[in-house]
């Protein structure tokens, strides 16, 4: 089967297009025939070798999520599932094939008037966004800063906070007509990456969803109200510095909170129930799937290119 694995850690051109043999599923997983593959920011950090010290190694196949049809199952498994048309979580790779494996606590069924691609465009997305603005108890009429919000989990988080009764929903962008863009979604302030340009927004924020972590983080703690929780669900931008956590104790006195969210600490029951909500509210218009380019998966290296360069608005998909 045809795979893209990592030949080289660093740029984009150290992807390539291989053959590999068809998996088998073990017991408890199933073998997907991929029909859609996201590519997220994980992806490209860990195709740039920030994150060997995890253990990624060259060969690695890259892509954490995939719709198709179930083509075999594994001990264990009701064999009811083959045939049936799903969205499975691969990890942390694994994806970038044209067969790949899941758990089968990790596979949710699509409803019949949603297609693979707008699957891969919420799976992983949505379910950072939902539960990260849980984990910064959101609460209606809390005002929220979503920092990167013009990738997968920032389209939707600005949804889910516009419609969870949040009394602002401010975004950080790179440009005029991505802020437009996020208007549309729900935005209804659009700052410039450092948090500034619209001298009409709130001075602090009771919620921060920051996506990009990195230098910058420091600088939105300090745009935390008294009792304001910053969570950080990416690192797109790379770590923050060292020594960060000194924003909070200068602020001791506003007791602010910071917090990371991962996907991991939520049980695989409850990402299950609520990715199936989300593809429902997806396929009955509640939510609004954004897709910025389908490529064919043995073009892996342009959509990651294309994330490197800043160029996506939504989510980069691939198709075998």
């Amino acid at each position: 089967m045809k795979a893209i694995v990592i030949q080289a850690y660093g740029g984009p051109e150290g992807l390539a297009v291989v053959e590999l043999p068809a998996p088998e599923p073990a017991a408890g997983q199933v073998v997907i025939a991929t029909e859609a593959i996201g590519v997220g920011g994980v992806d490209t950090l860990i195709r740039s070798g920030a994150l060997v010290a995890y253990g990624f190694t060259e060969g690695h196949v890259p892509g954490g999520e995939v719709a198709g049809t179930v083509h075999a199952v594994g001990a264990g498994v009701d064999p009811a599932w083959t045939g049936r048309r799903v969205w499975g979580f691969t990890g942390t790779g694994g994806g970038c094939v044209e067969r790949a494996v899941a758990s089968v606590e990790d596979i949710v069924e699509l409803p019949a008037d949603l297609s693979a691609v707008d699957a891969v465009s919420i799976g992983s997305a949505g379910a950072v966004a939902h539960f990260g603005l849980a984990h910064a108890r959101f609460a209606p009429g809390d005002a929220v800063l979503v920092r990167g919000a013009a990738g997968g989990i920032g389209v939707l988080a600005v949804q889910l906070a516009a419609r969870g009764g949040a009394s602002e929903v401010a975004v950080t962008t790179s440009s005029p007509a991505r802020g437009e863009r996020l208007r549309g979604l729900g935005a209804t302030r659009v700052l410039d990456r450092s948090g500034e340009g619209d001298a009409g927004a709130p001075a602090g924020y009771d919620v921060v969803l920051d996506i990009v972590a990195g230098d910058g983080l420091p600088s939105f703690l300090d745009r935390l109200r008294p009792g304001g929780r910053l969570v950080a669900v990416g690192a797109v931008g790379g770590q923050p510095p060292a020594d960060f956590g000194m924003r909070l104790m200068a602020a001791f006195r506003s007791s602010l909170s910071f917090a990371t969210f991962s996907l991991d600490t939520v049980a695989p029951a409850d990402r299950r129930a609520l990715r199936a909500a989300q593809f429902a509210a997806a396929a009955r218009g509640a939510l609004t799937t954004v897709v910025h380019q389908v490529l064919p998966l043995d073009q892996a290296a342009r959509a990651h290119r294309a994330m490197d360069d800043g160029e996506v608005f939504g989510r980069m998909v691939l198709m075998p």
